[in-house]
């Protein structure tokens, strides 16, 4: 498999450049350089003969990595994407925006660079696009049955592709304008551009999945008549309740959630026109939260054209080396420097925020902020340590707190515990027929879990349609990581 001194002969990990920062900045296109064929195969052949792939079990789709590293190594992409696709539905999302657990499980990681195994599956996939690889897999046979998805982002659309392929009529409704949830209007475009969104559509609506967008399940069809009119019903409906910041100044005007600010700048990205729109340019930009999230309010805040750009964290900052409580294979906490943050703006840790302040007119001018201290486990603004910055525009990106099932619990009476729904083992709710994938019912997580729960949820439909089944179930809805 692969090159058996693959990992002796090239030690070095490498990956594909990032465009010059101040190229970028001037664009709204992906950050990376196209990769080098040549190098990504050497970086394939460093995929050790290890005996136990730990890295299938570091990925939720349990993707065949060894196999699809060798089949690169060996210049055969055709069969390659045959076998990435085997469990992975959407690899073009999944290489640009996963955080790759595979590779902390990586066997090679132990003493050396782990395998470049993300780089390695979005070449994968990308080549496959190129020479037209990727070929629509409708189904031989219809089985009569309909399964409503509620939600267009990766769960649904991985859980809406498998139905439809098993032979199920399969529709997507979505509430926004435009079919793919976050992965439309949530991901910046220079993380990931929207034409692969828009290929993978393309495919799926060739397979026979329909797509009905601007369409709200509770108010413009309620959830009784959805369950009514579809065999099954698929909530995936995300985990978007934002978590908010109760403190003093919290509804001064120039305050709002990153999703906000993320969905406007995707809408005008798109062409649409965005009255009043909350912009950075010229102002002082603070963002509160030091995820993934806060990252893309960065590189958005930077190609707005912000003076300048602050990043506050509430507690320490990250370690740049594997820390002793996270040992191989787990995935570890990590001091990371994205994209985003190489593009300038100061970061700052265990910075609370204590106030938001105005201006004599009522327009916010600062927060106060204070150093953060633990007392008795908690995190609180230390004494005495309090003071300014000044800030135009500050952006809340401190996480969710799960999805919006009022509705769900009043129509459906399906059950809600700290804002997820509830489902059984094969991730079906209360209410029969009516399955839960995604964040909606394991809250806030990574786009490879929400694939995952799609694929595995189909599973379960399928299974409760026709009383068993063929398609793959890589997860169980109690999985959080896999222990080993």
């Amino acid at each position: 498999m692969a090159d058996p001194k693959g990992f002796l002969k090239t030690r070095e990990r490498q990956t594909p450049a990032r465009r010059p920062v101040a190229l970028r900045l001037m664009d709204w296109k992906e950050v990376y350089e196209q990769g080098d064929a040549a190098t990504t195969r050497k970086q394939a052949g460093r995929c050790m003969d290890c005996g136990i792939p730990f890295c299938h079990h570091g990925c939720p789709l349990g993707n065949l990595i060894p196999e699809w590293n060798d089949l690169t190594w060996r210049g055969e992409g055709r069969q390659a994407i045959e076998r990435l696709h085997a469990t992975n539905n959407f690899p073009e999302f999944t290489g640009r925006l996963c955080p790759a657990p595979c590779e902390s499980s990586c066997v090679l990681a132990i003493n050396q660079p782990a395998v470049t195994i993300k780089q390695v599956e979005v070449s994968i996939i990308d080549q496959a696009w190129a020479n037209d690889w990727v070929d629509p897999h409708p189904p031989e046979r219809l089985t009569g049955k309909t399964v409503a998805v509620v939600g267009s982002g990766p769960a649904g659309l991985a859980a809406a592709q498998q139905l439809t392929r098993a032979g199920h009529t399969v529709a997507v409704f979505e509430r926004d304008d435009r079919i793919g949830g976050l992965l439309r209007y949530g991901i910046p475009d220079f993380k990931m551009e929207k034409k692969h969104l828009e290929n993978r559509l393309r495919q799926m609506q060739a397979e026979g999945t329909r797509f009905r967008a601007n369409v709200t399940i509770g108010t413009d069809i309620s959830w009784d008549d959805l369950r009514a009119r579809y065999d099954a019903v698929v909530v995936a409906t995300g985990a978007l309740v934002p978590r908010d910041l109760p403190i003093p100044g919290r509804d001064l005007p120039g305050v709002h959630f990153a999703m906000e600010y993320l969905v406007q700048q995707n809408r005008v990205g798109a062409g649409d026109t965005v009255v009043d729109q909350i912009s950075a340019e010229g102002k002082h930009v603070v963002v509160l939260g030091g995820g993934d999230t806060g990252a893309d309010c960065i590189g958005t805040a930077h190609r707005q054209g912000a003076l300048s750009v602050t990043n506050l964290a509430i507690g320490t900052q990250p370690p740049s080396e594997r820390p002793e409580s996270q040992p191989w294979p787990m995935s570890p906490t990590l001091f990371e420097v994205s994209s985003a943050h190489e593009e300038g703006g100061e970061r700052v840790y265990l910075a609370s925020t204590v106030e938001f302040l105005s201006n004599e007119i009522g327009e916010l001018r600062a927060i106060r902020v204070a150093e953060t201290e633990y007392l008795d486990g908690r995190r609180v603004p230390k004494s005495g340590t309090e003071r300014e910055i000044p800030a135009d525009l500050v952006l809340l990106a401190l996480g969710f707190t799960g999805t919006e099932g009022e509705q769900l619990e009043e129509q459906l009476r399906v059950v809600s515990e700290r804002g997820n729904v509830q489902r059984d083992g094969d991730y079906q709710t209360s209410e029969s027929g009516v399955f839960v994938a995604g964040d909606a019912g394991r809250g806030q997580s990574l786009i490879v879990w929400a694939i995952a729960e799609g694929r595995a949820a189909a599973a379960a439909v399928d299974r409760f349609l026709e009383g068993d089944t063929q398609l793959p179930s890589p997860v169980r809805p109690t999985d959080r990581a896999i222990s080993i």
